[in-house]
């Protein structure tokens, strides 16, 4: 995508991996560490990004995030700035819980809220029209800020399932095949028509 066209080009990417990812526990709002290898992703992503073309970097604002926008930018090197806006989906009562607890001690929710699509709502949290609409407030804000730049986007597996299911149009159920493989980078454009899709699995990080 040509800077000269004054579109802003985003490349979406999950924060490394985490303490309560390797417990496999809900996080939401809440944070956990990164791992020893989390820390190790993040620094390797720092070198396969270098001469991409970022101009900066826009994370969330929790520190999961912060940390591997950091640790990739050790090497990059260019402005970081956050926002809470591209906060992972807010879990209620279900956060620090382990995905065990959430699928068998609650079966009656969870099994409802499978069926639930974009209204999937876990007690006390929020849905995932809620997480697009803020998420995507934050790109097309950006991009007005920031005409033109090409941002990498640290953000969370929750926000960016939440954007390519709605630019993909897609009701966002478990029978659905999936889209995007980990530890990728997800490359949208936003220009006066909007935020859309230039390639998914665009870069991987591996």
């Amino acid at each position: 995508m040509d800077k000269a066209d004054n579109c802003t080009v985003f490349g979406l990417i999950r924060h490394s991996e985490t303490l309560w990812n390797l417990e496999k526990r809900v996080q939401g709002h809440n944070n956990s560490s990164l791992s020893e290898c989390g820390i190790k992703m993040a620094k390797s992503w720092g070198k396969i990004l270098m001469g991409r073309g970022y101009d900066r970097i826009l994370a969330s604002d929790l520190g999961r995030t912060l940390k591997t926008a950091a640790l990739i930018n050790e090497s990059l090197k260019i402005p970081v700035s956050e926002n809470e806006g591209l906060r992972e989906m807010d879990w209620g009562n279900w956060t620090g819980k382990s995905y065990r607890y959430v699928k068998k001690g609650t079966p009656d929710i969870m099994n409802y809220n499978d069926t639930q699509g974009w209204d999937f709502h876990p007690p006390g949290g929020e849905n995932r029209r809620s997480v697009y609409a803020r998420a995507s407030d934050v790109l097309k804000k950006s991009s007005e800020i920031w005409p033109g730049e090409k941002i990498l986007v640290v953000t969370h597996e929750g926000v960016i399932h939440c954007i390519i299911n709605f630019l993909k149009s897609r009701k966002f159920l478990f029978s659905e095949p999936l889209l995007l493989r980990p530890f990728y980078i997800h490359e949208l454009v936003c220009n006066k028509n909007g935020l859309s899709i230039v390639r998914l699995n665009a870069v991987s990080l591996n």
